[in-house]
């Protein structure tokens, strides 16, 4: 069972194919038509809405560990609260490259505005996964 960035590291490094990792950073927004209810939620640090702000791919040796993640992440400016996660496998011995995880990355993207969440790893800004049920 996976329950941190380091166990995602790990379980990538011990596949039989080479992984790229898909990152999609998310910061935890208020709609604007919330409720009363809806704002004292999220005031208490649950609910609101995912919004992605920046996604990216990495092979595991240039993410091999979260605290470089997350100073990257840090230098677009772009404040966040959690990161999906995904796995893409090569073929063949051979990696996927950046152009091959394109339309998987939008695709992920546009699962998470849509709060389809449950085919990626959720973690906290300390890299811990987060339970999201």
């Amino acid at each position: 069972m996976i329950t941190s960035y380091n166990d995602l590291i790990q379980a990538s490094r011990q596949q039989e194919e080479p992984q790229r990792l898909l990152f999609v950073f998310c910061r935890a927004e208020l709609p604007d038509e919330a409720s009363a209810e809806e704002k004292a939620a999220f005031e208490r640090g649950e609910g609101g809405a995912l919004t992605p702000v920046i996604c990216v791919d990495k092979a595991p040796e240039e993410a091999p560990d979260f605290r470089s993640l997350v100073e990257e992440s840090r230098e677009t400016g772009q404040s966040w609260d959690m990161v999906f996660v995904a796995a893409m496998s090569g073929r063949g011995g051979v990696p996927p490259t950046s152009d091959d995880v394109q339309q998987p990355l939008t695709m992920m993207v546009e699962s998470i505005r849509l709060g389809h969440v449950g085919n990626y790893l959720p973690l906290d800004s300390e890299g811990a996964a987060i339970d999201l049920g």
